[in-house]
């Protein structure tokens, strides 16, 4: 496949990039500050900036996008997954892919389907206080997916706590359910590409937690 990488100078970015290319995958990267990244060897460079809809330029020959945007904290409201997805599809309109595989989180899902009564009572919404300024974001990037039709063929990843520490090992994807557990980074980028060529993923949200 030819992956193209959004975000791929973040935690997640990175990782993704690395396993496409273990896998065999020609691998683009579009960063917003392309002398701030190194690159790995094979790997085309494109400068971009997501939330500037000018700046987005997508291969004609890319198979899927991968969006690893995302902010872990802020002290205002973000758009960056929100405006970053709807300037993307913009493009892939035009001329890219219509194949995209975006990262979200567990929260987002209001029903908690999946956990138990306290992390879904209790838990869940003190974690939705504590990001308030950045759920909200992945809740209108979702709802702007699914309204997208059908021409685009979109999954969402919804990974758990994320760790920095470890390889990839084993981890469980579940459609429209939250998987209890924290999620290793490693793993969270090997899932995105597990469902990235997946025609039995398009237009579903899934949970994901290391194991």
């Amino acid at each position: 496949m030819h992956v193209v990488v959004v975000g791929a100078s973040g935690a997640t970015g990175h990782l993704v990039v690395q396993q496409a290319l273990t896998a065999g995958h020609r691998v683009t990267a579009l960063v917003r500050d392309p002398t701030q990244y190194r690159a790995p060897k094979d790997v085309t460079v494109v400068r971009a900036d997501v939330a500037n809809e000018a700046t987005v330029d997508l291969p004609d020959d890319a198979d899927v996008i991968i969006s690893a945007l995302g902010k872990t904290s802020a002290k205002d409201p973000v758009s960056t997954c929100m405006l970053g997805v709807v300037h993307l599809l913009a493009a892939m309109r035009e001329r890219g892919p219509n194949r995209l595989v975006a990262i979200s989180a567990q929260p987002v899902l209001r029903s908690g389907y999946g956990m138990s009564v306290f992390t879904r009572q209790v838990l869940m919404r003190l974690v939705r206080f504590w990001g308030r300024n950045i759920y909200p974001d992945l809740e209108r990037m979702e709802h702007y997916l699914s309204t997208a039709g059908d021409w685009c063929d979109w999954t969402v990843v919804r990974p758990g706590y994320l760790q920095d520490a470890g390889e990839v090992g084993s981890f469980q994807l579940v459609p429209d359910a939250n998987v209890p557990g924290s999620t290793r980074r490693p793993d969270l980028a090997a899932a995105l590409l597990r469902v990235a060529d997946d025609a039995t993923t398009y237009r579903r949200a899934y949970g994901v937690a290391s194991r």
